[in-house]
């Protein structure tokens, strides 16, 4: 039977980066995730490292600062996967007056750390250049201010990647089926997606289920598991169209309704816009964007945007549920806390279970290293904190700046195609050498499959990053879903059917 020191239930961003930090201060850890990586909530946000501006509305001042300090952490451990971007702020007379979102912005810049990558805050004149380009006639007059950008999936891999080189036993298609305290331990059943199961023991149990944490919850034997869990689900959705607006900035808009809505450049190709927020109920797995958050979602960007966009335009569409704490006292679900809830249970009932409600993608590693602070008196080991100055897995850049190590990319590989050297270095960082190698033309990566996504890589990802299905690949390794004809996307699926010997016809 194995033996670990901490069980982690849960895939997405906050399960991979506590997985991450209690195997690199040297504890035994499993993770495992019933379905793939970031298949739920962590591969359905705006995929922003951010404060979250808007909270300061809601005086969520010390989630802010510290979402600003995780920013900056994050931008110097992860540069490949997280860059900054400028966001264009316009003023519509009728809403949040120009004075209060100049205080907004100030107080946004005082909280945050000084960053060179990250220029603060200033007024922006709509009325020329390409940022007002796209926009109506009347918006003449706006801010501009910094945040970041990352993929939010990636991300979690990524952590996942880290955990796991570190000694972490990462499981994916593995569904925790039971809990029952034993001799002051976890007996955890595990059971994968083909039928086998195992039974692990485990001194400590972390649920980060996310929108499924009171599901987990009902399946533990003993006292206590009928408590009512405090968890409000909330659906957000997104939909992504042909690109909007020329140029690397963002648009932050101010919707009548009293909600913001982001307009952030997609896939070179494609504009993201989101998000909506609504009340859910149900299996969080069946959660869709519905038609009505299709059309509320055109009709915001069409009362700003001089392109018009209609909902047949729309080239796909993303929903998920976010698992906020509900401590009852908010009706409207926009004031619900965004920050991460702790509920460390330590009676003597049942041996500790950490349950983890809420976060946010910007501060995923600071509630790692909280969770385990939290459990280092009860569990009794030794390593301290050490994740603030380490770089993420492929985040090594000599120097830490993503443009030098695009440059040494292009100087190694130059017969790869701008676009797919920039692809790759976003994706894997320094790891993209695993595959790529000392390759000297398309050929030594085998098959081809289309916008320079080779066999090599998908070898890769099967082998290193637990792909096992080509939505695994096309959607949340990558986002190649949106690239890829038909024919191309069946040839990945071909692949994991019948190997690396593709049949076709």
């Amino acid at each position: 039977m194995t033996e670990v020191d901490i069980l982690v239930i849960g895939g997405g961003v906050n399960g991979t980066a506590i997985a991450r930090d209690a195997a690199g201060r040297g504890l035994r850890v499993a993770l495992c995730e019933m379905n793939d990586l970031a298949s739920g909530t962590s591969s359905a946000s705006t995929k922003l490292i951010h404060g979250g501006l808007r909270y300061l509305e809601h005086r969520e001042f010390n989630l802010v600062r510290k979402s600003l300090i995780e920013r900056d952490i994050l931008l110097r451990t992860a540069p490949h996967l997280v860059k900054p971007m400028r966001f264009i702020l316009p003023h519509e007379r009728g809403q949040r007056p120009r004075w209060l979102l100049r205080l907004g912005l100030f107080i946004y810049d005082w909280l945050g750390p000084k960053n060179p990558l990250l220029p603060p805050s200033h007024g922006i004149d709509l009325s020329t250049g390409i940022e007002a380009f796209p926009l109506k006639d009347d918006l003449t007059k706006g801010f501009v201010y910094s945040d970041c950008w990352v993929d939010d999936a990636r991300l979690v891999v990524m952590n996942a990647v880290d955990a796991a080189a570190r000694g972490a036993e990462v499981t994916t298609r593995t569904k925790c089926t039971a809990l029952a305290p034993d001799k002051g331990e976890w007996l955890a059943t595990l059971e994968t997606s083909d039928g086998d199961s195992r039974v692990l023991r485990a001194r400590a149990v972390v649920n980060a289920a996310g929108p499924w944490v009171g599901d987990m919850m009902s399946r533990i034997a003993g006292p206590g598991n009928d408590a009512k869990v405090p968890l409000r689900l909330v659906q957000g959705s997104h939909i992504i169209v042909p690109r909007l607006f020329e140029g690397e900035h963002a648009y932050l808009f101010q919707n009548a309704d009293g909600r913001i809505m982001f307009a952030i450049p997609y896939e070179d190709e494609f504009t993201l816009l989101g998000t909506t927020e609504r009340p859910f109920t149900g299996d969080p797995a069946d959660v869709r964007a519905s038609d009505e958050e299709i059309a509320y979602l055109c009709d915001a960007a069409n009362h700003y945007f001089k392109p018009q966009t209609k909902p047949a335009d729309v080239v796909h569409t993303y929903a998920g549920v976010r698992p906020l704490y509900d401590d009852a006292s908010h009706e409207d679900a926009s004031a619900v806390t965004r920050d991460y809830v702790f509920d460390l249970e330590t009676d003597a009932a049942r041996p500790p279970l950490l349950t983890i409600y809420g976060g946010k993608l910007t501060t995923c590693r600071k509630l790692a290293e909280h969770a385990l602070e939290e459990l280092k008196p009860i569990l009794g080991f030794d390593g301290d904190a050490w994740t603030e100055d380490a770089p993420l897995a492929g985040g090594d850049l000599d120097g830490g700046e993503f443009e030098s190590f695009m440059t040494r990319l292009r100087a190694r590989f130059v017969w790869m195609p701008l676009a797919d050297i920039k692809r790759l270095a976003r994706a894997y960082g320094t790891h993209a050498a695993d595959f790529l190698e000392d390759a000297r033309s398309e050929d030594d990566l085998g098959m081809a499959f289309g916008r320079g996504f080779s066999e090599a890589e998908l070898k890769y990802l099967r082998s290193h990053e637990w792909a096992v299905t080509a939505e695994d690949v096309l959607w949340r390794r990558s986002k190649l879903g949106l690239h890829l004809s038909a024919d191309e996307q069946k040839q990945v699926e071909d692949w994991f059917r019948y190997g690396s010997t593709v049949k076709t016809g």
